[in-house]
């Protein structure tokens, strides 16, 4: 999935184990709307540092997987948590630039004369 939205906040990187990290970062989504969106994505592991080069204010183009998990306390109560994982960024300018010239590569070319008959009367042998 992709979305595009301003970048509003980025955190610092938590070790949230000895194997694991993340990073959360909020994207404002719908920013024109009477009901701008604030949406919490979190970078994990490797991509932690993929937020690094975009400052607060950009608009970015964020490509992320949308998880779900079960959990069930120990008095058996059970709850459902979602995660947005981003697995990458980049500055939505650019990716409408880089689909532009990929467009503009495989354009069919175009031909700007007119087509030409080589027919005559005598050589039209169709009944209307």
């Amino acid at each position: 999935m992709e979305v595009n939205g301003i970048l509003k906040l980025k955190m610092e990187t938590t070790q949230v184990s000895d194997k694991f990290k993340k990073r959360e970062f909020i994207l404002t989504i719908d920013a024109t709307s009477p009901y701008p969106q604030h949406v919490n994505f979190q970078l994990t592991q490797d991509k932690t540092s993929l937020i690094d080069n975009f400052n607060v204010g950009e608009e970015l183009k964020v490509s992320f997987n949308l998880r779900g998990r079960e959990w069930q306390s120990p008095q058996g109560e059970v709850k459902y948590f979602n995660t947005i994982d981003a697995w990458r960024i980049e500055k939505a300018g650019a990716a409408q630039s880089n689909n532009n010239a990929q467009a503009s590569n495989t354009a069919m070319p175009q031909n700007t004369s007119a087509p030409v008959f080589n027919s005559t009367a005598a050589d039209d042998d169709l009944p209307f």
